[in-house]
């Protein structure tokens, strides 16, 4: 089986609604970007020669203030007996709800680097990444979020101040009434999908959220 015919490619929250939307971006995210940061000057959104959209520029210094989406780096650790690790969240949002572990990547590491960092910081696991299970796109949170495969290979499982428990979940026993994000049900559906093609879950339907 080649690659491309391991996974569909489907672009989840598309349909979503972009509500609160203000200048391209979030409001809570547009609301931040009111200054520039080059010389402090405040910024003005309007139409910029050779830009396709509206953009939020400073009319002294000329500086260009692009609103791009954060990428979250997470992985699906999986045990040698083929159960699932997740955590289940100590910190807003999602506390107490489970999802795999993940964070935001910081700019000296690279996207695997970032994920097994956050991955340790989380659970006490070091893992290996194996293979990208999908990436999934929320406007509504201004998130990329990349789901890698990965293998345990050290550590210990344990209690940090991001997880008030780490556990492993049986394929067919993921918890999802309680999983906290979309992208978390999107990952983990789509990894099941490709390690368990034959195991059929019923997935919650939330409507709109904001993991």
């Amino acid at each position: 089986m080649s690659l491309r015919d391991r996974l569909p490619l489907i672009d989840h929250g598309s349909v979503d609604p972009l509500h609160g939307f203000v200048d391209g971006a979030p409001g809570w995210l547009s609301a931040t970007v009111k200054f520039c940061s080059r010389c402090g000057a405040r910024l003005d959104v309007g139409p910029i020669v050779g830009e396709h959209r509206d953009r939020a520029a400073c009319k002294a210094c000329g500086f260009i203030a692009y609103i791009n989406p954060r990428l979250v780096v997470t992985t699906i650790p999986v045990t040698d007996d083929g159960r699932v690790m997740l955590i289940r969240r100590a910190i807003e949002p999602g506390y107490g709800a489970w999802a795999q572990p993940g964070g935001f990547l910081e700019a000296d590491e690279t996207a695997i680097q970032g994920a097994i960092r956050e991955t340790r910081e989380e659970t006490g696991l070091e893992v290996e990444p194996l293979s990208i299970v999908g990436l999934y796109s929320r406007p509504q949170a201004a998130i990329v979020v990349v789901a890698f495969e990965a293998r345990i290979i050290g550590g210990e499982a344990h209690v940090t101040p991001e997880a008030l428990e780490v556990r492993p979940f049986d394929p067919a026993a993921i918890p999802w009434p309680e999983i906290a994000f979309d992208t978390s049900i999107w990952a983990l559906s789509d990894w099941l999908r490709i390690a368990h093609p034959t195991l059929e879950v019923d997935l919650p339907d939330r409507g709109f959220h904001n993991g």
